[in-house]
C-alpha cells in the first residue's frame, strides 16, 4: 500500500495504449467496491483513465486500477491522506454507509475521514472533486445518515477546490444492491407488500450517475455546484416494486397494506441483523428516510449535463430479465431465512446435547465403544455445534463458519458409519438428515456474499 510511482512515463503508455487518449485523467477513487463506485471504476477504466481505487475490504478488486485498502472512517488526518494523491488529478468519493454499526460509522465515512481528505487536496493542489452526497441531505436531516451526509457537503463547500456535489436519489441499474435488490426481493413476494409512511421517489438509474461524474470530471466542467440527481417521474414504493415484478414476470400479486406494527417488526428485525454486521436496506434509517421520500428538482442536472433521466419502465425494458435475475430475486428473500435456520439449528443442536439430549448422547457413546469419553466428547461436540452457530450469525465469520459446518458435518457422518452403522438402517434418523443439513449448508455458502 505504498505510494504507486504515478510517472510522467507511465501516464503517456496509458494513453497509448487507450487509443491515443491526451487527456487521461488520474482518479483517486472512493468507496471503489460499492454499488455506484464499482460501476464508476469500471467506466474510467474502460476510457483509458488511471484510478487509485480506495476500498475497505479485500477481496472486491476490479482489474485495471491500483487498490489501496484502508477504513475511511479511521483516515481522519490529512497527512495520512498526503501519500495516496501523488498524481492525482481528481478525486470521486462514492463512499457511504446507511446505518451506524460494529463495522460502519456514518460519521467516520461522511464527514471525518473526507474532511480530512479534502484538506490533504487543497494543501496538495488536487483541485476537483466530485462528491456523491444523497437527495435530501440539503434539508432537513432525518436520521444520522442525512446529517452527515450534510456536514459532508459542508467539509467540502468550506474548502478552496473545484468541487462539485451530487445529490442522488434512490439508484438502480443492472448490478443488484441496497435499494435495487430489495426492489427485486420484494417483487418475489407472493403478495405486494405496501409498507405504511414512505414518499414518493425519482428513481435514479446507474448509467446516466456513472455518466454525470464522468461529465463533471472534466477539467472544463462547471464547479463549486451542488444539484440533485434524479429521475422526472416520482414513484410510491409499491409501484416501483410492481414494475419489478412486471420485469421479472411474476405474474399479479395480491396486495397487502401492511399495519404499522408489522412494518415497525421488519425495520427492527433489519436492526438486528444490522448488530451482527449484515446491512439489510429495511432498518431504521430507512424508515426514517423513507417518510420524506427521494424526490428533488433534477432541472439544474438535465441542463448543465445533457442527460435526460431514462425512467424505470424505460430502462427496465431496454434489458429483459434472464432466469438468473428470477432466481436472485428469490434468494434474495430467501437468503435471511437460510442463514438464519442455519444458525439457529447449530445452536440448538449443542444446547439440546447439553440438555435434554444428554443421555441419549451418553448411550450412542457407549454402544460406539467411547464410553470413557462419553462426557468430554459430547461437551466438545456441543460447543462446537454452538460455536459454528454463533459463528454462521455473524457477518465477518459466517464463511469460514459455513465450511466448519459442513467439515463437521462429514465429521459426524463418517465417524457415524464407522462406529454405528445402525443408523443408516432409521428412515428418520440422525444419519439420514445429515444430507439435508449439509445442502443447507452449500446453499448458504452460495449466497452469504453480499455484494
Amino acid at each position: 500500500m505504498g505510494v504507486p510511482n504515478w510517472g510522467a512515463v507511465h501516464w503517456s503508455e496509458a494513453a497509448g495504449a487507450a487509443g491515443g487518449l491526451e487527456a487521461a485523467l488520474r482518479v483517486l477513487l472512493l468507496g471503489a467496491s460499492g454499488l455506484i463506485g464499482s460501476a464508476v471504476l469500471a467506466r474510467l477504466v474502460a476510457e483509458g483513465h488511471e484510478v487509485r481505487a480506495v476500498a475497505r475490504r479485500r477481496g472486491a478488486e476490479l482489474p485495471g486500477a491500483e487498490w489501496v485498502h484502508l477504513d475511511i472512517a479511521r483516515t481522519t488526518g490529512s497527512v495520512a491522506w498526503h501519500r495516496h494523491l501523488p498524481g492525482v488529478d481528481s478525486v470521486v468519493n462514492c463512499a457511504g454507509v446507511l446505518q451506524d454499526g460494529p463495522v460502519d460509522n456514518t460519521r467516520g465515512v461522511h464527514v471525518d475521514g473526507v474532511a480530512a481528505l479534502y484538506a490533504a487536496c487543497e494543501e496538495a493542489g488536487v483541485r476537483r472533486i466530485v462528491h456523491i452526497s444523497a437527495i435530501g441531505a440539503d434539508r432537513e436531516s432525518l436520521s444520522p445518515f442525512s446529517a452527515t451526509k450534510k456536514q459532508g457537503e459542508e467539509a467540502l463547500q468550506a474548502r478552496d477546490l473545484d468541487w462539485v456535489i451530487l445529490r442522488p436519489s434512490v439508484v438502480v441499474g443492472r448490478p443488484a444492491y441496497g435499494g435495487s435488490a430489495l426492489f427485486r426481493g420484494a417483487a418475489a413476494l407472493p403478495v405486494l407488500l405496501k409498507l405504511p409512511d414512505t414518499g414518493p421517489m425519482q428513481i435514479m438509474q446507474l448509467d446516466d450517475l456513472v455518466e454525470s461524474v464522468l461529465f463533471f470530471l472534466s477539467p472544463q466542467a462547471p464547479s463549486r455546484v451542488a444539484m440533485d440527481v434524479a429521475g422526472r417521474e416520482p414513484l410510491e414504493l409499491h409501484d416501483v416494486i410492481r414494475s419489478y415484478r412486471r420485469w421479472l414476470r411474476f405474474g399479479k400479486p395480491w396486495q397487502f397494506s401492511a399495519p404499522r406494527w408489522l412494518a415497525s417488526l421488519l425495520y427492527r428485525l433489519g436492526d438486528v441483523a444490522a448488530a451482527f454486521g449484515w446491512r439489510p436496506p429495511v432498518r431504521s434509517t430507512a424508515r426514517k428516510e423513507f417518510v420524506r421520500g427521494a424526490v428533488g428538482d433534477p432541472e439544474s442536472w438535465i441542463s448543465t449535463t445533457g442527460i435526460e433521466p431514462n425512467s424505470l419502465e424505460t430502462a427496465l425494458a431496454s434489458e429483459p430479465a434472464s432466469v438468473q435475475e428470477r432466481w436472485f430475486a428469490r434468494l434474495y428473500i430467501l437468503k435471511p431465512l437460510v442463514l438464519t435456520v442455519a444458525a439457529g439449528f447449530w445452536i440448538v443442536t449443542g444446547l439440546v446435547s447439553l440438555g435434554p439430549g444428554w443421555d441419549i448422547g451418553l448411550r450412542y457413546m457407549k454402544e460406539g465403544g467411547l464410553e470413557a469419553i462419553g462426557p468430554a466428547g459430547i461437551i466438545a461436540g456441543a460447543l462446537a455445534d454452538i460455536a459454528i452457530g454463533f459463528g454462521i450469525a455473524f457477518r465477518r465469520t459466517a464463511r469460514p463458519a459455513l465450511y466448519a459446518a459442513f467439515g463437521l458435518s462429514l465429521f459426524y457422518m463418517v465417524t457415524g458409519t464407522i462406529l454405528l452403522p445402525r443408523l443408516w438402517e432409521d428412515p428418520i434418523g440422525p444419519m439420514m438428515k445429515i444430507w439435508p443439513i449439509m445442502v443447507l449448508m452449500l446453499v448458504a455458502l452460495a449466497i452469504v456474499d453480499d455484494r
